[in-house]
């Protein structure tokens, strides 16, 4: 189980990212008048909410694995 937990806490983290990076490529596509075609319907605010989003579950993954570790004997 820590296994995948840490496995599942590196993938949101790397896609949060992902998601942020594209957030900001969006953005700056618009400010010039262009979209990106795969992310048309997707504004990059609503793309920074699911990075967002990612990393909170990222922070609660990671605080669960540091309660198991402080409890273990």
């Amino acid at each position: 189980m820590k296994q995948l937990s840490s496995v599942a806490s590196r993938i949101l983290f790397a896609g949060a990212f992902v998601l942020a990076a594209l957030a900001i490529w969006e953005k700056l596509a618009n400010l010039t008048g262009r979209t990106l075609v795969f992310l048309s319907g997707y504004a990059p605010s609503r793309l920074l909410e699911w990075a967002a989003i990612a990393l909170l579950f990222v922070i609660a993954i990671q605080l669960r694995e540091i309660k198991q570790v402080t409890r273990a004997p």
